[in-house]
């Protein structure tokens, strides 16, 4: 069996689990068509703004949106932001101060995060959240992959302030959370704690189910804009949603105290942002679709895969255990190959800043680093996992899949 029948034999068998997806994809098209619709969105929208950015109607306007998207109070959505990560910092610096306790309630978060919080095993860098004095300690989920209250609550200082969520699995062998799991540990939270904040990092997980983390009181929702919410088109930027006050003190972080929301423009048309997010819903599903065929074929190998092909998903990354280092990077390497974008060059594993182990990395992308479009990388530890997401048309993630399977098998790492 070649690489295209093994890969005809599972879209044959994932047909009831895309009709599931597609089912996703229209509600949440609704959902952006009707605030579109309610905020009468007009050309005067995309128009660019200069300066300080005063009576940015654009800018303004698609704030209201992903607040009304995200049935939250108030939003931040603005180019300036970085990436995901940056977003997350915002967050954190914001709603803590010297002194407090911040809990994770999902085991250690993303890589990332950890020079931030100053948790690194290599170095704590000038300027974390441990040098500030705002401490850090965190929970492990469960044995049925859920947040543990009974821990959550005898790990709550007197001085935690901050509680922090990881909807997707990262770099860790774990399910990702679907939004409705957030519900019991924010209704624990309002009732008992009510001074704590609870914050979520959304990333990979908009609009992949009917609704967001925010929906089942989460305070907060962090992303980038170059992953789901920007729908393959915005070139940069990230959004955090939430309560009022909340977005307040992380607004003084983004700009300065006082100012908050009022400045910021964006020489460049705001466009982008706008058909993006219109474009979330097709463009996540479209995702979707490629992780589940990814799942699916890898199964069918004799693979171990997190989701497995037929679950009801909560993010767009699809884990696969490659066992040996050469099967990881050979993996990577046909993805890079059936990129649009320097499909010449074949990655191999790099000491990746911000990150604890080298991580091999395929993204040939149109936008640099983004993740809604089809990418897969790893840390080069054991098992050699793989972590695959997006994929702007299924179309291109079936014919990325052939690829892959073809350079593993020209690799001597696979046979199929």
């Amino acid at each position: 069996m070649n690489s295209n029948e093994r890969i005809d034999q599972a879209e044959q068998a994932l047909q009831p689990v895309f009709k599931r997806i597609e089912q996703i994809e229209e509600i949440g098209l609704r959902r952006v068509l009707d605030v579109f619709q309610k905020h009468q969105v007009a050309y005067r929208h995309f128009a660019p703004t200069t300066g300080y950015g005063y009576d940015d109607v654009g800018r303004d306007t698609l704030e209201k949106i992903f607040a009304d998207l995200f049935d939250t109070e108030a939003a931040i959505v603005r180019p300036h932001i970085a990436s995901g990560t940056h977003a997350l910092a915002l967050a954190l610096f914001g709603l803590t101060r010297p002194g407090e306790h911040i809990l994770s309630v999902t085991g250690k978060p993303y890589d990332t995060l950890e020079e931030i919080i100053g948790i690194s095993e290599h170095n704590t860098p000038v300027g974390s959240l441990k040098e500030m004095q705002v401490s850090y300690s965190q929970t492990e989920l469960n044995e049925q992959g859920e947040i543990d209250l009974d821990a959550v609550r005898a790990a709550i200082r007197e001085n935690t302030t901050l509680v922090i969520a990881q909807r997707s699995r990262g770099y860790a062998w774990r399910p990702s959370l679907m939004p409705e799991q957030f519900a019991p540990l924010a209704d624990m939270l309002h009732k008992e704690y009510p001074h704590i904040t609870l914050m979520v990092d959304n990333c990979y997980g908009e609009f992949v189910c009917e609704k967001e983390p925010s929906h089942y009181g989460v305070d907060v929702c962090v992303g980038s804009l170059i992953k789901n919410p920007g729908g393959g088109l915005a070139p940069t930027g990230g959004y955090l949603v939430g309560k009022k006050d909340a977005i307040e003190r992380i607004a003084y972080r983004l700009t300065a105290p006082g100012i908050g929301l009022e400045v910021g423009s964006y020489a460049a048309s705001y466009q982008p942002f706008y058909q993006g997010l219109f474009m979330a819903p097709h463009t996540v599903a479209q995702a979707v679709k490629t992780a589940c065929l990814a799942a699916k074929v890898f199964e069918d190998l004799g693979m171990v895969t997190t989701p497995a092909s037929t679950d009801v998903r909560a993010d767009i990354i699809q884990a696969i255990q490659m066992k040996t280092p050469e099967r990881l990077v050979a993996f990577c390497q046909g993805i890079q190959m059936a990129s649009p974008v320097d499909s010449m060059a074949l990655p191999e594993p790099w000491d990746m800043p911000g990150y604890q182990d080298q991580v091999v990395m395929a993204a040939g992308t149109f936008v640099s680093g983004a993740s809604i479009e089809l990418s897969a990388d790893a840390p080069m530890r054991e098992p050699f996992t793989a972590y695959m997401q997006g994929g702007l048309t299924y179309s291109h993630g079936r014919i990325a899949m052939a690829m892959a399977l073809d350079r593993m098998v020209e690799q001597g790492t696979l046979t199929i």
